[in-house]
């Protein structure tokens, strides 16, 4: 690292973000598999997208098919994983894009990672909360019944724990509300940190 020296562009964030006509923002769903993270995460984008806005989507099931693709599920590949995640996210919103990551990210020093990389001001975290047995009915992909039968290792919420977020900027319980509702709620939240003033 030592032989590594950073180089200055001559274009800023701020400057990118006057030609994109918005504030760039991470907007960071977490919470259990099944909980809702990717159906809200998706819906927003496309509501976004078709209001004029730059966004790009970040999907745990996606990341770990490609650049992520030789990482284990045990904490140490966990962790490493939501740094790669940051790393992408950190230079896409200092592309003045609007990055939506939808991730499991079970532990809060990740999240803080993250928060920390793009700065305090451009994270958005959103805490998808639901009930891990309403999960469990949904598992649409199969992936508690694999868990229980140990089938996978490290399930987070069956052998392998959640820590809920400290501070959300927004909780959404999916197990009350519609998903109209939530992403209504969360377009309200969102529109004043990324629309320029």
């Amino acid at each position: 690292m030592e032989n590594l020296f950073k180089t200055q562009t001559k274009v800023g964030r701020e400057q990118r973000e006057k030609l994109l006509n918005q504030q760039s923002l991470l907007i960071w769903f977490t919470g259990l598999s099944g909980s809702g993270k990717s159906t809200l995460a998706v819906g927003l984008e496309k509501i976004l997208f078709e209001k004029g806005f730059k966004t790009y989507l970040l999907d745990g099931d996606n990341i770990r098919q490609g650049i992520n693709k030789d990482l284990s599920f045990d904490n140490a590949g966990r962790a490493e994983n939501i740094r790669r995640v940051g790393e992408i996210a950190k230079l896409m919103v200092d592309s003045g894009m609007i990055v939506l990551s939808s991730f499991i990210s079970p532990f809060q020093s990740e999240r803080e990672l993250v928060k920390s990389m793009v700065g305090s001001e451009k994270f958005f975290e959103v805490y998808v909360n639901c009930p891990i047995e309403i999960c469990e009915q949904r598992d649409t992909k199969g992936l508690y019944k694999k868990a229980r039968k140990g089938l996978i290792q490290n399930f987070t919420g069956i052998d392998s724990s959640y820590e809920e977020p400290i501070h959300p900027d927004l909780v959404l319980d999916t197990s009350a509300m519609e998903v109209n509702d939530s992403l209504n709620l969360l377009l309200e939240k969102i529109l004043p940190r990324i629309s320029l003033a």
